[in-house]
């Protein structure tokens, strides 16, 4: 079963069973399990042995598995921060100070798309920590977490590609010199060659073009119309009849006594030392090199990411037990409620993310992305249709496995081979179209762990974000795939990107235009 097209089988099956169903550990489950029987030729006992062992390896990899375990404890942390912060009454403080400054929707929402563009240090450190901070803002100006959710994501892998001080910079450059280096590549070092890259990633140039007019109107589409009228109307700021991370609502008394540094403190202490412990890991692990490019390859974003969130733990804990001086109802006995909660809370988003590991592992073990790239390969493609077919082909590869960086390690060497042997010059468009097509897969697959944390970081059902989000990727996808069309044809990554910015300017004309209509259709 493995390369083969049976191997499509079980992420399609968990895809379509979350989109159908809306529960998304039993559609993982599903997934996981047809992936174990079909690996193992649908023999009961060594199929479920290889299924302990995809659930093992994201705990127990040869020895401890750092990477998992300490992303793990981050997120469960960050559910503590917001538990003491919210018992704390920082959050309220936070938002009564919010909207006396941002005092319009509008305002809330482009805090949080810049914020989103601010932090680009590492995806995962950008859902949770925009998420942290703009969410009290954002709920006090009724914008719906769906929302919240889709500037978060849309805003994380897509700055964190075209970023090269970032740990999917570092990641990418590492992989463009081992690539450069095969094919004897001497025109540009891989920085300069990744810095190139970055005005031809057609998708990332649309899809922030989109977050920042969706964010300055109020214009939506579909599930977000719903989602954000809902909001407006009622208050209800999701769904909450559905799981969802970072809840906590009722579960502590009204406090009045909070202050805003009870927020902010531990959320600035969260960024301060993570960014810090960045620093002093890849500096460390490079051998005490100085090159801030040379530091963002080595550094250990997990154990970071682990250190910055006991920090803040630790910060809001004791920002509540100050007030054991100053407020009545303060004592002790929520100091335990807070920690179970705040636990608890993130038990969904952790369960998810061991799930999607695992599916993840069986997917590489029937060999997916071997077979999805095999398609290119094996057979006789035009020229001009290269840079649009790949990236539509890592798109899916990324939707089907859940995972970018997976996506980028198959198809990056196999989309440099075919250029470099049919037309050179494209290499660095091809590429781009690989970067540009695993951040749109990764943007729609309910099972990527992107999604997964975005959706965390705004308090949000993971199907809601989805299905959110989804016309607006499609939308993005559709105008990058034009763009590498004309690209590859035209050979001028000029006119590729000239095209996509017409369109882009195009649609923002007629979705004015409607919202318009429909704001004087309403008066």
């Amino acid at each position: 079963m493995e390369n083969t097209i049976y191997s499509l089988l079980p992420p399609l099956l968990a895809i379509i069973m979350v989109l159908v169903t809306k529960r998304v550990l039993l559609s993982l489950g599903v997934g996981i399990v047809s992936a174990a029987l079909l690996v193992e030729n649908f023999a009961p006992v060594s199929s479920g042995l290889l299924l302990w062992e995809s659930f093992k390896t994201s705990f127990w990899d040869e020895g401890i598995n750092a990477y998992n375990i300490y992303i793990l404890s981050f997120i469960l942390l960050l559910g503590v921060v917001t538990a003491f912060v919210s018992l704390s009454g920082g959050s309220t403080a936070f938002a009564v100070w919010a909207i006396k400054k941002i005092k319009t929707r509008r305002g809330s929402k482009l805090l949080t798309a810049f914020l989103g563009i601010l932090i680009f240090v590492d995806d995962y450190f950008n859902a949770l920590a925009v998420g942290q901070i703009a969410r009290p803002i954002t709920d006090s100006h009724r914008v719906s977490r769906a929302k919240l959710a889709y500037f978060i994501d849309s805003t994380s892998a897509p700055v964190c590609v075209v970023s090269p001080v970032s740990s999917w910079g570092a990641f990418l450059i590492s992989q463009l010199g081992v690539i450069f280096a095969t094919h004897a590549v001497t025109a540009y070092t891989p920085l300069e060659a990744f810095i190139l890259m970055a005005p031809m990633n057609f998708y990332v140039i649309a899809t922030l073009a989109i977050v920042f007019f969706i964010a300055w109107t109020d214009f939506d589409l579909l599930a977000m119309k719903k989602q954000e009228k809902r909001a407006i109307e009622t208050g209800e700021l999701y769904d909450s009849s559905k799981p969802n991370p970072g809840d906590l609502q009722g579960n502590f008394p009204e406090n009045n006594y909070g202050k805003v540094v009870d927020l902010v403190l531990p959320i600035v202490s969260l960024i301060v030392v993570t960014l810090f412990a960045m620093f002093w890991t890849g500096y460390k692990l490079s051998g005490y090199n100085l090159n801030l490019f040379v530091i963002f390859e080595n550094t250990d974003v997990p154990l970071s990411l682990f250190v910055g969130g006991l920090t803040a733990t630790i910060l809001a804990i004791a920002l509540y037990v100050r007030q054991f001086n100053t407020n009545p109802e303060a004592n002790i006995r929520f100091v335990w409620k807070a920690l179970v909660t705040g636990v608890r809370s993130m038990l969904p988003a952790i369960l998810i993310l061991i799930f999607a590991w695992s599916l993840s592992f069986l997917i590489n073990a029937l060999e997916t992305g071997a077979f999805l790239a095999n398609l290119v390969t094996d057979h006789n493609i035009p020229v001009g249709v290269i840079p649009a077919l790949l990236f539509v082909l890592t798109a899916f590869m990324a939707f089907a496995t859940g995972s970018s960086w997976g996506s980028f390690g198959i198809l990056l060497p196999i989309g440099a081979s075919i250029i470099m042997a049919i037309e050179p010059e494209l290499l660095l468009p091809i590429l781009a179209a690989v970067l540009a097509g695993a951040v749109f897969g990764d943007h729609c697959s309910p099972i990527s762990d992107t999604t997964i944390m975005s959706a965390t970081g705004a308090g949000v059902n993971v199907i809601d974000h989805v299905m959110t989000q989804l016309p607006y990727a499609i939308i993005s996808a559709i105008i990058a795939t034009i763009g590498y069309l004309v690209l590859g044809l035209t050979g001028s990554v000029v006119l590729g990107m000239l095209t996509v910015v017409a369109i882009i300017i195009s649609l923002f004309i007629v979705w004015n235009v409607k919202s318009k209509s429909k704001i004087e259709a309403n008066n």
